[in-house]
């Protein structure tokens, strides 16, 4: 079964905050850190990963990304701190 992730990216603590949704958070972990497509991450340097989420369909992984991209940056922090108070890169737990 495919997993799917919502994800927020931060250039760090309290900086830029960039949220997206893929099939594969690894891969996509390594184009953000790598600067390997262009964009707004790259533009802006935001290469943290210090939210995700795990959702077994597509279609509410699309929404869930596009319910929170809507939300005030307060929200955004509120969920972010709420299980990552340190704003630690989450991607180095996914390598390990």
């Amino acid at each position: 079964m495919l997993q799917y992730y919502v994800y927020i990216l931060a250039s760090k603590k309290q900086g830029t905050l960039y949220t997206g949704v893929t099939n594969d958070l690894m891969r996509r972990m390594y184009e953000h850190k790598n600067n390997l497509s262009s964009g707004f991450s790259k533009k802006y340097q935001v290469h943290q990963l210090v939210y995700y989420e795990i959702h077994n369909d597509i279609y509410e992984a699309i929404l869930r990304e596009k319910q929170i991209k809507k939300w005030y940056r307060d929200w955004k922090i509120n969920l972010i701190e709420r299980d990552n108070p340190h704003w630690i890169d989450l991607y180095k737990e996914l390598i390990f």
